[in-house]
């Protein structure tokens, strides 16, 4: 497999130094790409970045994955409008640790010569005093050149520290250090890492060091305008405890087709026949949307497990099932599954031992959740067979009790198809 030829059908490069293409075309190549340890979990953005990782080592390719100990405590301005909080050395070295194990679901650390390699800077920058910094590595990057780079001149008028500022000088010490200890010989990266990549063949070139080249990727923009990754609740994250696979799964699943099209070449391993036979099959039958589903059952599997995906649509399926097998599968949800799906919903908290002493579906409709606006509505509604209680349709001598609990905490009530009510213990 040619790696350039790879990620170019699927979209996958924005800027590439000249001679990039063909150090790959001539020898096994080891690149690296950086990942931010201000958090505990990368999300679905550094999706990317691990894929073109995948991607490098299926090609034959040596993939290092640095992990920024030391960078992590200086903050990168590219991208940023004001400076960020600042890490102390247990949380980076707890979210360093959180990330090695992210990494490890994709890339194959024991498969030879192109095992992927875990670094963290922080190993090298330790012991490196500042005197020694500045007299080695500052000497050869001009201030004109540092001060030419987009993520410097976008901040020149609301401000940045000497700390930020020398961000790019410390991001291209590690390029020169893993090309002159581990003979790595391109940086890979967003397309907003361009400036600090080009500084780090900047560095190795003035230093004397092995040919070093680069190449990025574009950053994803969903179709709408709006920011890839993002939902409502904030960052799509790969830690289930901080996504559950479920709303992992309705990410991809509620992406439109043109968004699909696109993250299918980007997120999954599918050769270009498979994916153009999906896309083809989906054209056929736009509702069945089958592009999303074979997105969010690849990338949820590789993210978390086959059993995570089929857990997700089976809940997901809840709210269209009806009789006997609704209100069974309803009733079989776990606890955060059954959160998640009905996260959102209207509801009102009434007291456990009313509840358990029983309440009339009545006063459950109207006095006691105002779900409807009074008892005549309730019973209207009633009256047309509209109403349901966990699925199960229900009349009017209705009395809610403990039995009606879900998981020992809600009672889900329903008008019609669509309109759905949350009553919380409390």
């Amino acid at each position: 497999m040619n790696f350039i030829e790879e990620i170019r059908w699927r979209g996958m490069i924005h800027d590439m130094m000249p001679g990039t293409e063909e150090q790959f075309a001539k020898e096994i190549t080891s690149a690296y790409i950086g990942f931010d340890p201000t958090g505990d979990s990368l999300h679905i953005g550094s999706l990317v970045q691990i894929m073109i990782l995948v991607h490098l080592q299926k090609a034959g390719h040596k993939p290092f994955a640095l992990v920024g100990g030391a960078t992590g405590m200086v903050g990168d301005p590219s991208g940023k409008s004001a400076e960020r909080n600042l890490l102390d050395e247990e949380t980076l070295n707890h979210n360093v640790a959180c990330i090695k194990k992210q990494l490890e679901q994709f890339l194959d650390f024991d498969c030879g010569d192109n095992s992927a390699e875990m670094v963290n800077n922080y190993d090298w920058f330790k012991d490196f005093n500042v005197l020694d910094f500045i007299r080695d590595i500052g000497k050869h990057i001009p201030v004109n050149y540092m001060m030419a780079k987009d993520s410097v001149k976008s901040r020149l008028e609301t401000g940045m520290s000497f700390t930020e500022f020398t961000y790019q000088l410390i991001q291209g010490y590690d390029f020169y250090w893993l090309n002159n200890n581990k003979n790595c010989k391109v940086q890979l990266g967003g397309s907003d890492q361009w400036g600090n990549i080009v500084t780090g063949t900047e560095l190795i070139r003035r230093k004397g060091g092995e040919p070093a080249f680069a190449c990025t990727t574009p950053l994803i923009k969903k179709a709408d305008g709006t920011k890839f990754g993002k939902t409502e609740g904030g960052n799509v994250w790969l830690d289930k405890t901080k996504t559950s696979p479920y709303k992992f799964v309705q990410y991809w699943i509620s992406a439109s087709d043109e968004d699909a099209s696109n993250y299918i070449r980007i997120f999954t391993l599918k050769t270009k026949e498979e994916i153009e036979s999906i896309e083809k099959a989906h054209d056929e039958n736009r509702g069945a949307r089958l592009l999303q589903t074979e997105l969010a059952k690849d990338i949820t599997t590789r993210v978390h497990s086959l059993n995570d995906y089929e857990a997700a649509i089976n809940a997901s399926e809840v709210l269209f099932k009806k009789g006997d097998e609704a209100v069974e599968a309803l009733k079989n949800l776990p606890a955060d599954i059954f959160a998640d799906i009905f996260e959102g919903v209207p509801q009102a908290e009434v007291a456990l031992a009313d509840i358990k002493n029983g309440i009339t579906i009545v006063d459950a409709l109207s006095a006691k959740t105002s779900f409807l606006k009074s008892g005549g509505e309730a019973r209207r509604a009633l009256k047309e067979n509209s109403i349901s209680v966990n699925k199960a349709k229900i009349g009017e001598d209705k009395v809610l009790n403990g039995d009606d609990l879900i998981n020992g905490k809600h009672i889900l009530l329903q008008r019609g198809k669509k309109n759905y009510f949350l009553v919380k213990a409390v």
